[in-house]
């Protein structure tokens, strides 16, 4: 269900004072004491009132790591984000710069630049989220999360998902789910803890061997791999949740070089729910990530931030759901 956007009379009641003096702080006019002013501001960021005011005209920079232009080039995750973010940007009146990370992560950040925050989008590792954290600028995570909460942050909800994804295989019978993964990044690794999880809550001991772990995320890597598996004689596994979408299309590929009917024999469940999962034979059931929505959010929270900079941060995780197509199915008997 859609949240009810937060309108001026909730301002004015949540701070005790009249509209008109919210719509003169809102629209940044004289006649509001300091501490009233403050007050006001505060709320309008702890609510998520949708006011341009505290950012119209003003510069956000993005920074992307060396990952996310990687998925750029390849699965295009990382271009739905971008566009909920120039799209929620203009709405606020902002401009969004992007710039890709070269070096060390204080370099990409120039010390005189006008910006009034920055979005760092897929982080290759804690010791970037560490170097941004000590910038003391406005910085939101996008796609990541910081594991001591100096920054805020917006990601999917990669445990729960993956949990989630690996009940539905569970409930079509099936009880050998390989996962597909390449390890890594923290939210990478909250997958294989949800898909651990639900196993055990159906009394099923995660089997490490039913972990098959590639060190790149494309299709003809996961293709490799799942190909040297075949290769060692039956398949010892029903089904397989897949990381990520390009990894499942791998899967795809070497099943059915094999000759494995898919999903007759074995069923494969993707994570991203990319639009070319349609375009796969069969079409690749998936978990669907709402890309456009979390680049839409991590401009409101940026906003927050630079609004409201003495308010705590905050970690968002937005809610996945499965898209079931034509590559699942109950397990065979």
């Amino acid at each position: 269900m859609e949240r009810r956007r937060i309108r001026m009379e909730d301002l004015a009641e949540r701070c005790g004072v009249s509209v008109a003096t919210v719509s003169r702080v809102l629209a940044d006019r004289p006649g509001v004491r300091p501490e009233l002013r403050e007050r006001v501001r505060d709320a309008a960021a702890t609510l998520g009132y949708a006011t341009q005011s505290a950012v119209a005209g003003r510069r956000a920079v993005l920074v992307a790591s060396q990952a996310a232009m990687v998925d750029y080039a390849r699965s295009q995750f990382t271009l739905h984000v971008l566009q909920g973010m120039r799209d929620r940007a203009a709405s606020l009146g902002m401009v969004l710069d992007t710039r890709a990370t070269a070096g060390p992560l204080s370099a990409t950040f120039a010390a005189d630049e006008d910006a009034a925050g920055y979005l760092l989008l897929t982080p290759e590792n804690d010791a970037a989220i560490a170097a941004a954290a000590a910038l003391d600028r406005p910085v939101v995570l996008v796609n990541a999360d910081d594991p001591m909460m100096r920054l805020s942050s917006v990601a999917p909800c990669n445990r729960t998902a993956a949990a989630f994804a690996t009940e539905r295989l569970l409930a079509h019978g099936h009880r050998r789910i390989l996962f597909l993964t390449r390890p890594g990044r923290r939210t990478i690794a909250r997958r294989r803890e949800g898909w651990e999880d639900r196993l055990r809550a159906a009394g099923i001991a995660p089997d490490p061997a039913l972990v098959e772990e590639v060190d790149d995320w494309l299709p003809e890597v996961a293709d490799a791999a799942i190909t040297r598996r075949l290769g060692r004689g039956k398949p010892d596994f029903t089904a397989i949740l897949a990381a990520g979408d390009s990894l499942a299309v791998g899967a795809l590929l070497a099943l059915a070089r094999a000759g494995i009917d898919v999903p007759g024999e074995v069923s494969v469940l993707g994570f991203d729910g990319l639009p070319q999962c349609e375009l796969q034979n069969p079409p690749l059931s998936a978990v669907e990530i709402p890309m456009h929505a979390i680049g839409s959010l991590a401009l409101d929270l940026l906003r927050e931030a630079i609004a409201g900079p003495a308010l705590p941060p905050r970690r968002v995780e937005l809610a996945c759901r499965i898209v079931e197509r034509g590559s699942t199915g109950p397990a065979p008997q």
